[in-house]
Formats: C-alpha cells, sequence, structure tokens
C-alpha cells in the first residue's frame, strides 16, 4: 500500500486489514506510518511499517522483497501515492513539475516493476486464484483544467497505463483496476500555495467532499470480488456534485 500514511491510503490499509489482509505500509512519513500501524494493530490486524520514497527505484524494490520477506506473498498492490502541484506553466516551477512526475509516475512504475512477478506467483497458489493491482487515479484523469497541465498529464497516462497492463496480466490472473475519485477530503490541497488553493477550493465551493473512506470501501469491494468478476475502472464521485 503505497500512500499509507494518510488519506486514501491510510483508510484503505485500515479497510483491508480489517478484512483480514496483512498490510505493508509504504510512504515517507514514519511517524503517521507509525500511527496507522498502531489503529491497524487496535483493529487486531496486522501491519508492517517501511518508510520508502518510491521515486527512487531501488527503495521501491527493497519494500516489495521486505513485504515477502514478513509475509511470506503479495497478493494485493494498492498504489494511492500522489502529489499534486497546481499552477500555469508559467509560474509554476520545473521542480514541481519533477516532482508530480517521479511521485505519480515514476513511483508507480518502480513499484509495479517490483511487484509483478510476485503477483503472479501469489495468484498461483492463492486459493482465490487472483492477484490484484488497484491504481488510485482521479477524475483529472478525465478532465483537464487550466493550471493542472502536468497534474493531467500523470492521471491521463495512469489511464493509459492501467489498461494496457491490464490486457498484458489477463492471462496471469492478475486484475488492474482503476478507481478515479473525484474531490475528497485528502491533503493533495494543503500543499498548494494560498492564492492556487483558494482558487481550487472555490471550484468545489457547497460540494459535499467524498471521505478517503469512502474511496476505500470501493478499493476493498474490487478486491474481494471471486476470480470471475475484474473492476476494471471506477468512478466515485459525491452524490451532492452540482457542476
Amino acid at each position: 500500500m503505497t500512500g499509507a500514511s494518510s488519506g486514501i491510503g491510510a483508510a484503505t490499509a485500515r479497510r483491508l486489514a480489517q478484512d483480514g489482509a496483512s498490510v505493508a505500509l509504504v510512504a515517507r512519513r514514519r511517524h503517521r506510518l507509525d500511527q496507522v500501524a498502531h489503529e491497524i494493530a487496535e483493529l487486531g490486524g496486522r501491519a508492517l511499517v517501511l518508510q520508502t520514497d518510491i521515486s527512487d527505484p531501488e527503495s521501491a524494490s527493497a519494500a516489495v522483497q521486505d513485504t515477502l520477506d514478513r509475509f511470506g506473498r503479495l497478493d494485493i498492490v494498492v498504489h494511492s501515492a500522489g502529489v499534486m502541484r497546481l499552477g500555469s506553466a508559467l509560474h509554476t516551477t520545473v521542480e514541481q513539475w519533477d516532482r508530480m512526475i517521479a511521485v505519480n509516475v515514476a513511483g508507480l512504475v518502480h513499484v509495479t516493476h517490483a511487484a509483478v512477478p510476485y503477483l503472479i506467483s501469489a495468484a498461483a497458489t492463492s486459493p482465490r486464484e487472483v492477484g490484484d493491482i488497484v491504481c488510485v487515479g482521479s477524475t483529472a484523469g478525465r478532465l483537464a483544467r487550466p493550471g493542472s497541465s502536468v497534474y493531467n498529464l500523470t492521471k491521463f497516462g495512469l489511464r493509459g497505463f492501467a489498461e494496457s497492463l491490464r490486457q498484458e496480466l489477463l492471462v496471469e490472473q492478475v486484475r488492474v483496476s482503476l478507481v478515479e475519485p473525484g474531490t475528497t477530503s485528502t491533503e493533495l490541497m494543503d500543499h498548494l500555495e494560498d492564492a492556487t488553493r483558494d482558487a481550487a477550493r472555490w471550484q468545489t465551493d457547497g460540494l459535499e467532499p467524498l471521505r478517503p473512506e469512502d474511496v476505500a470501501d470501493a478499493i476493498g469491494y474490487i478486491v474481494t470480488r471471486e476470480r470471475r468478476m475484474a473492476v476494471n475502472e471506477m468512478l466515485v464521485r459525491s452524490g451532492d456534485r452540482r457542476r
């Protein structure tokens, strides 16, 4: 579980632990991971804390190996790590763009590449006879807006990546799913500059956002289906959406 220190990642880790999964928590913020692990332990579950920067391929591969060493197998990978930086091409720094690409694209690729052989092995030996990769995208993978060009790049690209990977892994009984949440109460907007954050919040003014637990429920549904059923793509929006 990448991006497990907060938001959708943390909520999904708790949800899967409640369903009986042993969960590897992957993110950069150790103190936040420790808190999520403590919450899972209180629920009676098992969690492994892996402080990792997945934008580094060796670190991402090590996180996968550490998970295997601890739990003996890898049945599900949830890609929830993500960074959003908004602003026009004129005013956004290349460092901000690079960071989004490093986490949203390179990190996803690094973890997937390291995990795929073990997911295939797990699908062949599991009573479920299936493995799962779930990518958390965004409605920004469907609709582009001014000021979010590189964020849109990463999320539109994720849709293509997930669909191609889905077709590649069908024969291996590894399902690939894409969940695209709309506005959700997470920390993504907290990292924006004041003016950009205010503009983004204006667009969703009066809208009751999704909660991370809502998206976690969608992911939990996907990975608990019998092998005969695959949810390829799920668009999850607020029921209060008016625009």
